[in-house]
């Protein structure tokens, strides 16, 4: 099997560059509400109504206030980094995909009120993140989706209607998305990476020499100590047959007794 191991992860400069536009952008607008007294509310989704569907779209610009603001600018700027570093062939299909069906799911499941802000995004990135990382059963995307959990599994409590000014349909449209996609976006890339033994399904721990010497605690055993439970085992396993015959003076004896 090929190793592409050096060529797993590439730096490039969209990595940084696409998720710090975004940023930009997001700022830009708000710079334009807070100077020139611009209500950009009106451009949020609101649900079940046609002009409401042009949030789709603009709504991920559009913040509340600068803590709403500062608190969606960090995630996203992490979790875009690693969409491009780590999927760099299924980031702008995430993206665009991604951004479309929150939107759209918050429109149809969402309360009667304009649904502002990039944390749908967050949820969404969030979301992919950790389920392809753990569908690729690649070990370094899986210390990925785990790194994921650990910073951010705390959100999970905002996919519920825990507060009125929180757009928690927003956020569960966005989670719902990145499962959904982590699912049928095909992240071919990784099939052929070599793995370790212990990655494939067919791995049987008994097998393997390292690890059989340590024992079921965890302990090490030595490799003179090892020897020598193998050399037992191996008697252990050894069945013995016997056969029995009998010699023909044995068997004409008993017959001049008769």
């Amino acid at each position: 099997m090929k190793n592409n191991s050096s060529e797993d992860f590439k730096f490039y400069n969209g990595v940084i560059i696409y998720p710090f536009l975004m940023i930009l952008i997001i700022w830009s607008v708000f710079y334009a509400e807070v100077n020139f007294h611009w209500d950009a509310v009106v451009f949020g989704v609101y649900p079940r109504t046609f002009p409401g569907l042009i949030g789709v779209i603009t709504s991920p610009f559009v913040h509340g206030s600068l803590s709403h603001l500062y608190n969606n600018t960090l995630p996203l700027l992490i979790l875009g980094s690693a969409l491009f570093y780590f999927y760099p062939k299924l980031s702008w299909k995430v993206v665009v995909l991604g951004w479309i069906g929150t939107g759209f799911l918050t429109w149809l499941i969402g309360r009667s009120s304009y649904h502002i802000g990039a944390s749908g995004l967050i949820y969404l990135l969030t979301s992919f993140l950790f389920f392809k990382g753990i569908l690729t059963k690649y070990f370094r995307l899986v210390a990925v989706s785990l790194i994921v959990v650990f910073v951010y599994g705390s959100t999970i409590w905002y996919l519920f209607p825990i507060e009125d000014t929180v757009s928690w349909e927003g956020h569960l449209a966005g989670f719902i998305t990145g499962l959904i996609l982590a699912f049928i976006l095909k992240a071919n890339r990784f099939k052929n990476i070599k793995r370790f033994d212990w990655e494939h399904p067919e791995y049987n721990e008994e097998d393997d020499v390292f690890m059989r010497h340590f024992d079921s605690e965890g302990n090490f055993v030595p490799e003179s100590e090892w020897n020598r439970r193998a050399e037992e085992e191996e008697v252990e396993e050894i069945d013995y047959i016997y056969i029995y015959k009998k010699s023909s003076e044995n068997h004409d004896k008993s017959s001049d007794d008769d």
